[in-house]
């Protein structure tokens, strides 16, 4: 089949990340002189269109020996389309693992693809604003990425920091602006790459003798994005190229869009000349969703690949799952896949099935009674007095941060919770939990415990 030896050259040609992501689950069809290819989105097919189609034309004609003319990329609106790509035989590792050599590119052609790959990095299409779901853990990052679109490179917000843990959204933000201003700016030299891409280019420019192109490229952009800074530790010869290539950026007063996983005083293995200065602009951090957030992020997620997901079933998900948004899509596309497999609407039923897994390693990891010993270590009162009557406040208090948690975290009924409290009544659990969230946004210090503790008993 012509689609399966175009996948076995695709698979060398390509990075394995941008492979599996974007083009395995691509459906071919073959019509006389044109491949048709199906993919399950507008997004999807414009990536495909900018990034990859040229390729793929010069394959399906080299490949097909004249046949093929032509490639297109469409929508496929069909249920299944995503599964059924996946399913399809030319992908198997048995296949690609007997593929024949990679095609080798005449060497000036493969020195020119080189030099304009390092200026332009890809952006993810998806990665824009307007499918960025906000919520009172990511609100201040997203208005501070809006707002350095509209005012780049000032020094208030420049570098702008973007740190938390993985899988929040800082790279879908830092995109976004790079989206946003290619959008309104199509001449804007943007790239985006990590520190490790960072590395890996600088190194292959010193072997091919390129330092002074690599310099130029670097150091003559609108706005740089680099993703988890964090990992240039150690790398000595990158580490003093990339604090000359920031000073050069700064200097001219583009933007600078940086993310780690710490707070930049905290990266004590970076140099503290390149700490000081990431310091500079803004830091921002960016927390784990609360449960509002997930529900919309699930719903979000499922409305734009045309899924069906019931507000009821997401609750579900997003009451399971709380680490982050790449394991929230991650279950998300596992239900999908266990409904298509199925041939079933998504219901409580497919969506437990799907997620068996994880209710199995939270079953055993967070419980209320854990929180209960969590929350009575942590404030340093006998557990005894968390689920007893008592109402003095230095009780009360951790008490109900004790139920808003568990019903965060565990997925309990408010009447499951009351139980485990004393046998306390659904409406104390309610009021509970009602005035868990008006604290947190009223005083700073209770948020931090709520944070803490939910940290605590993820980790």
């Amino acid at each position: 089949m012509l689609w399966t030896d175009c996948l076995t050259r695709l698979r060398q040609e390509l990075s394995g990340n941008v492979f599996t992501m974007w083009i395995r689950p691509l459906v071919a069809e073959e019509l006389n002189d044109t491949l048709r290819l199906y993919a399950p989105n507008p997004y999807w097919t414009r990536y495909i269109q900018e990034h990859h189609l040229e390729l793929i034309t010069i394959l399906a004609e080299q490949m097909s020996e004249g046949r093929v003319r032509k490639v297109e990329i469409l929508v496929d609106s069909r249920p299944g389309a995503i599964l059924s790509a996946n399913e399809q035989p030319a992908t198997t590792t048995a296949a690609l693992q007997s593929a024949p050599a990679a095609m080798v590119k005449p060497r000036k052609e493969k020195e020119e693809s080189t030099i304009k790959n390092s200026r332009k990095r890809l952006l993810n299409p998806l990665f824009t604003f307007s499918l960025f779901v906000e919520g009172r853990s990511n609100q201040m990052a997203a208005e501070t990425c809006r707002k350095v679109l509209t005012q780049l490179g000032a020094s208030q917000h420049n570098p702008l920091f973007l740190y938390g843990p993985t899988g929040l959204g800082k790279t879908h933000l830092m995109q976004a602006v790079g989206n946003a201003l290619l959008q309104a700016k199509p001449n804007a030299r943007v790239m985006y790459m990590t520190a490790e891409s960072f590395v890996q280019d600088f190194v292959s420019s010193l072997q091919q003798g390129k330092v002074e192109e690599f310099k130029k490229n670097c150091r003559s952009l609108d706005l740089l994005l680099v993703d988890d800074i964090h990992l240039l530790a150690g790398k000595e010869a990158s580490l003093v190229e990339f604090f000359y290539t920031f000073n050069a950026l700064l200097d001219e007063s583009k933007q600078i869009i940086l993310t780690s996983d710490r707070y930049p005083k905290e990266l004590t293995e970076l140099d503290a000349r390149l700490v000081s200065r990431f310091s500079w602009g803004l830091s921002v951090g960016v927390e784990p969703p609360d449960i509002e957030t997930r529900i919309e992020i699930l719903l979000k997620k499922a409305e734009s690949s045309g899924v069906d997901l019931p507000r009821n079933c997401a609750l579900f998900v997003a009451q399971q799952v709380v680490a982050n948004v790449r394991e929230l899509e991650g279950a998300l596309n596992k239900v999908v896949a266990i409904s298509r497999f199925k041939g079933t609407p998504i219901d409580l039923d497919v969506v437990r099935e799907s997620l068996k897994d994880v209710l199995a390693i939270r079953a055993r990891t967070i419980s209320t009674e854990n929180i209960q010993r969590v929350v009575s270590e942590y404030f340093r009162i006998p557990l005894k007095e968390i689920v007893g009557p008592k109402r003095t406040r230095i009780y009360a208090r951790p008490r109900q941060l004790a139920m808003g948690l568990a019903r965060e975290l565990t997925g309990d009924s408010f009447p499951e919770i009351g139980m485990a409290f004393g046998g306390r009544d659904h409406s104390t659990v309610m009021h509970a939990c009602e005035k868990v969230l008006s604290l947190r946004e009223q005083d700073p210090i209770f948020n931090e415990d709520y944070k803490n503790l939910q940290r605590l008993l993820q980790s």
